[in-house]
């Protein structure tokens, strides 16, 4: 049996950190999957040890490409919680705004203040 050793590396890091006044904005491009979510998390781990304030992220260029990426979005909220920190989510496109609200995470997950808030409202039926 032949395991394939050639992995998909990103060409640039997907996570950009941005130091602010009052917290910390996170910028998450491209696709949260299996791939992806371990440089993810390793760098927000660092933020939210490191810091105080909010933690802001970006997810107007990110993509939700399987359950690991769902679940890193829940995983650093609990994480931000526990550190005294709150994790808002600010621009979530279309799809991760849709998909959050059908797993019912709008009922946990806050977006930023001033920012329109689009996780809330019902759901959508589903077709196949």
């Amino acid at each position: 049996m032949t395991l394939n050793a050639n992995r998909r590396t990103p060409a640039r890091t997907p996570v950009q950190v941005l130091d602010a006044p009052d917290g910390h904005d996170v910028i998450i491009e491209g696709r949260l999957d299996v791939h992806t979510v371990p440089d993810i998390r390793d760098a927000i781990h660092a933020v939210i040890a490191t810091g105080d304030g909010e933690l802001r992220l970006h997810l107007r260029d990110a993509e939700i490409g399987d359950a690991t990426g769902l679940g890193i979005i829940l995983h650093l909220h609990r994480r931000a919680t526990r550190a005294q920190r709150q994790l808002l989510l600010v621009d979530p496109s279309e799809r991760t705004t849709r998909l959050l609200r059908g797993c019912r995470l709008d009922r946990i997950l806050s977006s930023a203040p001033g920012a329109p808030r689009v996780l809330s409202g019902t759901v959508a039926p589903l077709t196949a």
